[in-house]
């Protein structure tokens, strides 16, 4: 499997899948590298009932000449040109003639990396079965028994009615979908919505899978009860409070983008998301980025933004320059959607002083109070330090207080030493690795 590619694209998920395929059908040497086990992020996570769209792309892209690194993840970029990765299932102790880490050489980078939930706090956050939205729903697609449990969904965003749909054709009761956004607020996203008959269709279809289940705008948990895991949940809506019993709470407040591998690499980053121009090319020479870095718009358009950087990367500029005109009439969805997930300013209310913020050093509120920044909080606190490197609490706190980190350092993830010791060092004994 060779380490030198014409162009290299971290992140297997559809924007990454169009970018690779548009590169590669065009006669490049392209490699993939994706830290999952199987093609498709967070959206195309299962082959199960995947629409017609999502099955002839990972068909072009299992058919393509494609070098794909499926378990690997980019942990620094130590010089350009060069991507450090790591095999995801590394362990210390493992047979030591099994490559666990490679530097992969590159002409042109595609960044795909996509984005994670926003996680905000609330008393009982921490409580077992008290999960992320979308960290359910891909549970649940992974064999977690979900039939006949009760469960709330409640956050932000069009990812709590498509979750709530895919539990409830699991046999999931979903008690409630609780939206924090007003109606008055998501009409502009409303719309935009209207304007395109995809969108349109997957809502109705969504909502009618829904039915039963009361939908409830400027709704949302302040409270989380359970003897050792989840056993009800309070809701709060228009100043009234009620409990819900139910054994799951799938909790999501709308999607951060992850740059972090982007900003090491010295790409020009504005209010959180990457820019780019009207090709995909960032402000670093030879780098892409596509999908949800760039703005949080959609499986449609980062397909097209995929593709428009594929053509791109490969010299297609002609190509590339007609497929982004494209894309310049759908950031109305992203703006649109962007206003209709604002947070409402009660949110920062539910937090109280011992309530935990950062999870992996178990941080709570009150340690925060006072502090001036993120750096100052991770000297004083060590938020924002544990194995998720701020990824969980990050979000939480520029809501909070506006903090946003500095500078991003290798690793960009949690790695072994042995992946910076190179392949030659992979016959040392198990001790030493």
């Amino acid at each position: 499997m060779s380490d030198a590619f014409d162009i290299l694209v971290v992140g297997a998920g559809p924007a990454g899948i169009a970018a690779a395929v548009t590169a590669a059908e065009c006669g490049l040497r392209v490699g993939v590298v994706d830290d999952n086990p199987a093609p498709g992020g967070q959206i195309w996570r299962s082959g199960a009932h995947l629409p017609a769209a999502a099955q002839r792309w990972k068909a072009r892209f299992e058919a393509a000449p494609v070098t794909r690194l499926l378990g690997w993840r980019i942990v620094d970029c130590p010089e350009p040109g060069i991507a450090r990765a790591q095999c995801n299932g590394a362990e210390i102790g493992r047979d030591s003639t099994t490559e666990i880490g490679r530097d992969l050489h590159y002409g042109q980078l595609i960044l795909a990396t996509g984005a994670r939930e926003r996680f905000l706090p609330f008393p009982g956050w921490t409580l077992p079965n008290v999960m992320g939205a979308g960290g359910l729903d891909a549970m649940a697609r992974g064999g977690l028994p979900i039939a006949g449990k009760r469960v709330v969904v409640a956050g932000t965003g069009p990812l709590l009615l498509a979750v709530a749909a895919h539990l409830a054709a699991g046999g999931a009761k979903i008690c409630a979908i609780c939206e924090q956004a007003s109606f008055g607020q998501m009409a502009p996203l409303m719309l935009q919505v209207l304007r395109q008959p995809g969108k349109l269709w997957q809502g109705v279809r969504y909502r009618f899978a829904t039915k039963t289940s009361r939908y409830l705008t400027r709704c949302w948990p302040v409270a989380a009860e359970g003897d050792q895991r989840l056993q009800t949940v309070t809701l709060q809506r228009d100043g009234r409070q009620w409990q819900v019993e139910c054994d799951y709470l799938a909790c999501g407040f709308h999607l951060v983008p992850n740059t972090e591998l982007a900003a090491l690499l010295g790409c020009r980053l504005e209010k959180g998301f990457v820019v780019t121009d009207e090709l995909m090319q960032t402000s670093a020479p030879g780098i892409w980025c596509v999908g949800e870095p760039t703005g949080i718009g959609g499986v449609e358009l980062s397909l097209l933004e995929g593709q428009i950087a594929g053509l791109a990367a490969a010299g297609k500029t002609d190509a590339a320059r007609k497929a982004g005109a494209s894309r310049r009439g759908a950031l109305g969805f992203v703006r649109a959607l962007e206003r209709a997930c604002r947070l409402n300013p009660q949110l920062r209310d539910l937090v109280r002083h011992e309530t935990i913020v950062c999870r992996c050093e178990d941080v709570p509120l009150g340690a925060l109070l006072g502090r001036t920044g993120w750096r100052d909080a991770k000297l004083h606190t060590r938020c924002g330090m544990g194995p998720c490197q701020g990824r969980i609490c990050g979000g939480a706190l520029e809501f909070l207080f506006g903090w946003h980190a500095d500078s991003v350092r290798p690793p960009v993830f949690p790695a072994l030493v042995s992946s910076f010791l190179g392949p030659e060092t992979l016959d040392l004994p198990k001790e030493a690795v």
